[in-house]
């Protein structure tokens, strides 16, 4: 049943329920209990994701479940050597997979095409939609996690050690574990910054900019830094959200990965 309800998150009225207020309480975890997690509940939230919406129905994803101290160490090696790779009970490998629909249309006399561009972005959406769709469930049971993006720093590393065959590609990784404690909630940027009503519409954005820096300076997470102001460079500013994005597209990442997607038989021509 809907509410309507006066809400922090907003400072007009806003209507909610009990799901959308469990997803307001998201937050990344990075440090877990040695708890393990019972092979149901990690099967129940994959199965949950897979209620997720999919591309005509099509599915075009697989999971890879990591349980084992052993080749956890060597995914967190291959990913950053971020700590809670090691720590989390399970890592959790998304992954978009066409081979399992070439097999399909080889099996009923089908000639697949499954090297155009479309058919890698369809798979990355549906691995999209199934791991938060799952990460709802998850958290619904009290536990946290973690994506890794960094499942895609050594991607044929990734995909040897998880055996994963040609037309499997590892889009990201999660960590997923019983939280240590409650994990810190990140402001979003605001709503009219990213919701436009039938037209793009950029007029306001350079003061929703400038408010959302301030509220994610205001959280600590970039620790008091300071950088030159733009057009300025003998006045100091902190160091906000605009900063941190400009300096994370200012150069290449990942320039690897079109080979190796080349390789594991993602053309995308």
């Amino acid at each position: 049943m809907l509410e309507v309800i006066p809400s922090a998150k907003s400072k007009e009225q806003s209507v909610t329920t009990a799901t959308i207020e469990q997803i307001y309480a998201h937050g990344s975890v990075r440090q877990y209990k040695t708890d393990p997690i019972p092979k149901d509940v990690v099967e129940t939230i994959v199965a949950a994701g897979q209620r997720g919406s999919t591309s005509s129905n099509l599915q075009m994803y697989s999971v890879v479940a990591v349980t084992t101290a052993e080749k956890r160490d060597q995914l967190a090696s291959l990913c950053g050597n971020q700590a809670h790779i090691r720590q989390a009970p399970v890592f959790l490998a998304w992954c978009a997979d066409l081979s399992r629909l070439e097999r399909a249309a080889e099996r009923r006399g089908h000639d697949p095409v499954l090297n155009y561009a479309e058919n890698f972005l369809l798979a990355v959406v549906d691995v999209a939609i199934l791991m938060q769709t799952a990460t709802v469930a998850a958290e619904s049971l009290g536990l946290g996690m973690c994506y890794i993006g960094a499942i895609r720093n050594n991607p044929a590393e990734v995909i040897e050690l998880l055996n994963l065959p040609r037309l499997v590609f590892p889009i990201s990784g999660m960590t997923l574990g019983w939280p240590v404690r409650a994990p810190r909630i990140r402001p979003r940027l605001p709503l009219d910054t990213i919701l436009h009503w039938e037209t793009y519409d950029t007029s306001g954005e350079e003061a929703y900019l400038q408010e959302y820096d301030q509220a994610m300076i205001a959280t600590g997470i970039y620790q008091g830094r300071q950088v030159a102001k733009p057009g300025a460079e003998e006045e100091m500013e902190d160091y906000g959200w605009t900063e941190h994005c400009a300096r994370r597209i200012a150069g290449p990442i990942r320039p690897g990965l079109s080979k190796v997607l080349h390789d594991q038989g993602f053309e995308l021509v």
